[in-house]
C-alpha cells in the first residue's frame, strides 16, 4: 500500500476524478459566471460585453444588493446568538431526560425539517395571515388585540417574522448535531468532576461546552451558510417584500436573472455572492480557531 502511494502515477490517477468534478461542476461554473457578469444578456441572444459595469453598479448603485446582504447577516447572526444557544440547551435536556421520553422528543424536535419547505413555508403565512391567521386569533383570544399585526407585510416586522419560521424549521438539524456531540462525551468525564465538587450549570460550562467546540463550529459555520443562500423559504413567504425589505441575495439573484431577464447582472451577483460566502467562511474560521480539545 505504501509503495502504491509513493508512485506519481498512482497518486494522479486517484486525484483526478475528483479533480474533474471539481472543475466542471465548480470552476468553470464560476468563471462562466464572471463573464456573463461582464456582458448585459437577457439570457436570448448574443451577450454584449460591457466590462465590469455590472459590478459598479452592485457596489455603488444597487441598495438591494446590500439590503439584501445585511438581511443575510441578520440571519446569521440570528442562528448564532438565538437558535444555536436554545438547540444546544435542547439537546443537552434531551440527553438528561433519557429512556422513552428523549426518543419521543428527539422525534418532535425533528419533525420540521423532514416536512417539505413548500408546506411549513405555507403553514406559516396562514399563522401570520392578518385577517384569518391563527397568531392574530390568538392575540384576540386572550385580550391582545391591540397587538395584531400584518406581520409579512410591515417592514419594521418581516424580518424578525421570517426568522421565527426559518429558525424553526432548522431547529432539528441544529438540536441533533449538538445531541450526537453530547453523547460522544464520556460520562466518566463528568463523574469525575461530580467527585471533584462540581454540579449544575458547572458540569455544563466546565466539560460539555469546551469538548464540543469542535461541533459548535461546524454548527455555527453551517448556520452562516444556511443564511447566505437563504432562498425557498423567502420566495414561498415574501418573496423579497414588502418592497426589498426580506430580500436575500438568491432570491435577488433569481429575480434578476429569471423574472427580469438581466441574465448577466443575475451573473455578477453570484460571483458576488460567492466571493460573499468565500470571505465569512474565512473570517468565521479564523474567529473560531482553536486547538483541539483531547478526552
Amino acid at each position: 500500500m505504501h509503495k502504491l502511494l509513493r508512485d506519481k502515477k498512482i497518486i494522479a490517477v486517484l486525484v483526478l476524478p475528483g479533480l474533474l468534478v471539481f472543475t466542471f461542476a465548480v470552476f468553470l461554473p464560476i468563471v462562466l459566471s464572471f463573464y456573463y457578469g461582464m456582458t448585459s444578456w437577457s439570457g436570448i441572444g448574443k451577450p454584449e460585453f460591457i466590462g465590469f459595469d455590472n459590478f459598479r453598479k452592485l457596489l455603488f448603485h444597487d441598495k438591494t444588493f446590500w439590503m439584501s446582504l445585511r438581511n443575510a447577516i441578520f440571519l446569521g447572526i440570528g442562528y448564532i446568538v438565538i437558535q444555536h444557544p436554545i438547540c444546544l440547551a435542547a439537546a443537552i435536556i434531551l440527553d438528561r431526560l433519557g429512556g422513552t421520553a428523549e426518543k419521543i422528543f428527539r422525534t418532535i424536535f425533528f419533525i420540521p425539517c423532514v416536512i417539505s419547505v413548500v408546506v411549513t413555508s405555507r403553514m406559516w403565512v396562514g399563522i401570520y395571515d392578518p385577517q384569518y391567521g391563527l397568531l392574530n386569533k390568538v392575540l384576540d383570544l386572550f385580550g391582545l388585540g391591540a397587538l395584531k399585526q400584518e406581520w409579512l407585510g410591515n417592514p419594521r416586522l418581516v424580518l424578525w417574522s421570517l426568522l421565527v419560521i426559518i429558525m424553526w424549521q432548522g431547529f432539528g438539524w441544529g438540536m441533533m448535531i449538538y445531541y450526537a456531540g453530547i453523547k460522544g462525551i464520556p460520562e466518566e468525564l463528568y463523574e469525575a468532576a461530580r467527585m471533584d465538587g462540581a454540579s449544575g450549570i458547572k458540569l455544563y460550562t466546565s466539560i460539555t461546552i469546551p469538548l464540543l467546540q469542535p461541533v459548535i463550529r461546524i454548527n455555527m459555520t453551517l448556520a452562516v451558510i444556511a443564511a447566505l443562500k437563504q432562498m425557498e423559504t423567502i420566495f414561498l413567504t415574501t418573496n423579497g417584500g414588502p418592497g426589498n425589505a426580506s430580500q436575500f441575495l438568491a432570491n435577488y439573484l433569481y429575480i434578476k436573472a429569471f423574472n427580469s431577464f438581466e441574465y448577466g447582472y443575475g451573473n455578477a451577483i453570484s460571483v458576488l455572492f460567492a466571493a460573499a460566502c468565500l470571505i465569512a467562511m474565512i473570517l468565521l474560521n479564523r474567529l473560531l480557531k482553536r486547538e483541539a480539545i483531547e478526552y
